[in-house]
């Protein structure tokens, strides 16, 4: 993979280990990637209600919920985030782990310890594969704006138009069930303010960015005694 087709991909490293966890992060993002870690299951379940993943490196054992247990849930989930490709990285390299770990949808294995370097050919081997995928709309029409999902951007009369990293990460979260409504706490979750109040003032925000008359909101609708809901055309 070229360097420019590496940053335009997000990893998540789910390891409980933190020096590995570590290591990891700093390994991939030298070779290029966008990376986030995660120490356990409840970790990356935060992290993939609020971004989109485009491959994971997952750790079978870790406290709580392990590995498999994981992969089988995000799987049964559906949509999007359940067809996020796993690489499963540990120690137990016996075949009945990863007959395992491949029936419950990991896309490949890798036994610890292992080279970098085939560590980074297996990630690359699999993005390739899985590059032809469908990953949901590629662009949203509001109106005089839209919103590229994968990308983060927004541009309106054909202008680009800045958004924060958070205005980014809860359209990402509404795209993806475009014309749902998604409850309020849940998307405050990830925030430092778990009753919605950061969420609020960010949809604030965004309405006057996209809408064409912020108080009486058509695209990012408020949906009440739930949250909000993005209705692109």
């Amino acid at each position: 993979m070229s360097p420019d087709e590496r940053r335009d991909r997000h990893l998540l490293v789910v390891d409980d280990d933190d020096r590995i966890r570590k290591l990891l992060k700093e390994f991939l993002v030298r070779a290029g990637f966008r990376v986030s870690t995660a120490a356990d299951a409840a970790g990356a379940d935060k992290l993939c209600g609020s971004l989109d993943f485009d491959l994971m490196v997952l750790d079978v054992m870790m406290p709580g919920e392990d590995g498999f247990a994981f992969t089988k849930r995000l799987r049964a989930k559906g949509g999007e985030t359940g067809k996020t490709p796993i690489l499963m990285l540990t120690a137990r390299d016996q075949t009945q782990d990863r007959i395992e770990g491949l029936s419950h949808g990991v896309d490949d294995y890798l036994g610890k310890p292992f080279e970098p370097q085939e560590l980074l050919l297996r990630i690359e081997a699999i993005l390739r594969r899985t590059a032809a995928r469908p990953s949901g709309p590629r662009e949203l029409s509001l109106g005089r704006c839209s919103f590229e999902p994968e990308r983060g951007e927004l541009t309106c009369d054909g202008q680009p138009v800045r958004l924060t990293e958070a205005e980014v990460a809860l359209m990402r979260r509404l795209a993806r069930v475009a014309h749902e409504p998604v409850d309020r706490l849940e998307l405050a979750r990830d925030t430092a303010d778990a009753t919605g109040r950061a969420i609020d003032v960010q949809v604030t925000r965004l309405r006057r960015k996209i809408e064409p008359d912020p108080k009486n909101p058509r695209y990012l609708q408020t949906v009440r005694g739930i949250g909000y809901r993005l209705a692109p055309d």
